[in-house]
């Protein structure tokens, strides 16, 4: 697959954490392709459905992005072609503890993203939830 043509949109109008002289996260990104790909949300289950780090948001922060990453290839795509990430976590101060995972993830170039914390997730012991939208050529 042909790597989409993205854009990261900074608006000087609005606020932006700044690192090392560039914003770290874009308000917006502009992409042109041909194909998205929806993921629906993933869950730490490995392949048997069994869910991997039961109480541990690191661990399980890992294995969604392992899922979302095999989801992706399964499509013809990869992390780098993510655009949009919706995070569900069950506890906002584990999830600012698996920063480094994500950046190793989907950084740089990172997707425009939304976290949110909710009061739990559709499986039991469940801490980190991701869905994420993909674009290729």
């Amino acid at each position: 697959m042909t790597k989409a043509k993205r854009k990261d949109i900074v608006s000087d109008k609005l606020y932006s954490r700044v690192v090392g002289g560039k914003a770290l996260f874009p308000h917006a990104v502009s992409v042109e392709g041909k194909r998205m790909i929806f993921l629906s949300g993933q869950l730490a289950w490995d392949k048997e459905g069994n869910l991997i780090g039961k109480g541990d948001m690191r661990a399980q922060f890992r294995q969604v992005c392992e899922n979302l990453k095999e989801a992706l290839i399964a499509s013809g795509a990869g992390l780098e072609d993510i655009v949009k990430t919706n995070t569900f976590v069950t506890d906002m101060g584990e999830f600012f503890k698996c920063v480094d995972i994500r950046h190793e993830y989907f950084g740089p170039g990172w997707p425009t993203s939304t976290t949110v914390e909710v009061s739990k997730l559709a499986v039991p012991d469940a801490t980190v939830e991701i869905e994420a939208i993909a674009m290729v050529d």
